[in-house]
């Protein structure tokens, strides 16, 4: 009798079963690459830094288009969207040996935040340059207000 554990798959079909684990390194270096996997899309690494006046979103994301990128603000919600398309073809004769190579990789992503303060969204502005998006969220007036800890006194239970 042989052991057939191996034979079970989620999809049934042991001839997919090999290709699990390759599927899963190529997701890996994907993500590594770009970034993390949310929900089944690939969500951009973001780096948050602050001062007094502003919050700025800092993204990596290589291989893309200006134009392929999509950013909104919605109520609360800043979403960062786009798609990387991207080829390349390489061909070249060597001692009557012609080499091929052509690599392609397109991948949509997105990532949505929540924005902590109110932000006029005619005031948000966004630059690309070298495959990095930055973004600038202007902090409202009373923002250093919002931030600053209310001590909230406990009493006790009657």
């Amino acid at each position: 009798m042989t052991n057939k554990s191996w034979l079970s798959t989620p999809w049934g079909n042991r001839e997919i079963e090999p290709f699990r684990g390759f599927r899963t390194q190529i997701d890996s270096l994907f993500e590594d690459w770009f970034g993390r996997s949310m929900g089944g899309m690939l969500a951009p690494r973001i780096d948050v830094s602050e001062t007094d006046k502003e919050v700025v979103l800092t993204a990596e994301l290589p291989g893309v288009d200006e134009k392929d990128i999509d950013v909104s603000l919605v109520g609360d919600q800043l979403t960062i969207k786009g798609e990387k398309k991207s080829e390349q073809e390489d061909k070249k004769d060597e001692d009557g040996r012609v080499f091929h190579r052509v690599e392609r990789s397109y991948g949509a992503f997105q990532r949505t935040m929540t924005v902590p303060y109110a932000v006029d969204p005619e005031q948000v502005s966004a630059q690309f340059k070298d495959g990095v998006l930055r973004i600038t969220l202007p902090k409202p007036a009373d923002a250093a207000k919002r931030t600053a800890p209310h001590k909230i006194e406990v009493k006790k239970w009657m």
